[in-house]
């Protein structure tokens, strides 16, 4: 992997952003209609109306609102929030340390699950422990998170069960056992589709490898098994995964809005559902662009991580 790649790659994360910042500064901004009678509602008064068309600036020509929000960006100032009277900056950070809380627990989750019952399925492909797989994978796939999120709440936080709280965020420092507890029921219902990509990807990487020349060799070597898997297998099994993954954690992201919402999860996509519902305009071009950049940061990272797994890969 070159460094002329990289910044290649870095620089076209850039206008890929640029693009994006333009959508949705046109999504809420230029479309016909008027932005501040759409916040405020019927009932507003022409005095309230004019006040905030000047603060949002929509009085200026839409060239000079863009440019000048792009400014605001660059020098890390994202704005106000119309519906909470609070800088974004704030709001975004706080729900997004939570929101990556939540996704990198279900990362971890899908990957190791997913690897393992791949592996599985591969090893001892033709048998129940195959099928077993591919029903879960099925399941996973056919369910969608609202779904799954509808029947964890039934089965496992209802009046009856109680196993695990219905919804809620309890921080770190108020304990592990009730921050554990909490994250279960969310975890659960974002991880099962996405085990089900990972778990299938791995099952047919791993099934053509386990047929290779190379594996067999050490096979007849006197190599044993595990070691075979380990060392030669799964490495190379592994690669397509992660690309998977990658492509996954856009997936994660439109998932993470719902899942959140059942949950009462206070994270980025519930922030985003109730700048939505208030129709605060400066809190949803903010969080959207966010969400953009962290869906190219992703891929970015995938694509390096493809690289150093299989060394024949070069990105020149």
């Amino acid at each position: 992997m070159s460094a002329a790649w990289l910044l290649r790659r870095v620089a076209l994360i850039g206008l890929t952003l640029l693009a994006v910042s333009f959508l949705v500064f046109a999504a809420t901004q230029i479309l016909p209609g008027n932005a501040a009678a759409m916040i405020l509602g019927e009932n507003a008064t022409p005095d309230q109306l004019e006040a905030l068309t000047l603060q949002l600036g929509l009085d200026r020509p839409w060239p000079v609102q863009y440019a000048h929000w792009l400014a605001g960006i660059a020098r890390g100032q994202l704005g106000q929030s119309l519906a909470l009277n609070t800088p974004i900056s704030d709001l975004l950070g706080q729900a997004l340390v939570r929101s990556l809380v939540l996704a990198g627990a279900t990362l971890v989750v899908v990957a190791c699950a997913g690897i393992s019952l791949g592996v599985a399925a591969a090893m001892y492909r033709g048998t129940w422990i195959d099928l077993l797989v591919s029903l879960v994978a099925t399941l996973g796939v056919a369910l969608p998170e609202f779904v799954t999120a509808t029947l964890l709440l039934v089965w496992l936080a209802g009046p009856e069960n109680g196993l695990f709280p219905s919804g809620g965020y309890v921080p770190l420092a108020e304990g592990i056992r009730p921050f554990v507890a909490h994250m279960v029921l969310p975890v659960t219902a974002l991880s099962l589709v996405l085990l089900a990509h990972v778990s299938r990807q791995v099952r047919s990487e791993m099934s053509d490898v386990l047929r290779t020349d190379y594996v067999r060799t050490a096979i007849l070597k006197g190599l044993p098994s595990r070691t075979v898997l380990r060392r030669h297998a799964l490495r190379n099994a592994l690669a397509p995964a992660i690309a998977v993954l990658a492509l996954d954690v856009g997936y994660l992201l439109g998932g993470i809005l719902v899942v959140e919402e059942v949950f009462a999860w206070p994270g980025l996509g519930r922030l985003l559902i109730f700048a939505l519902q208030n129709r605060d305009l400066p809190l949803i071009q903010a969080g959207t662009l966010l969400i953009a950049a962290v869906y190219a940061g992703s891929n970015l990272a995938a694509d390096i991580a493809y690289a150093a797994l299989d060394r024949r890969v070069q990105y020149a």
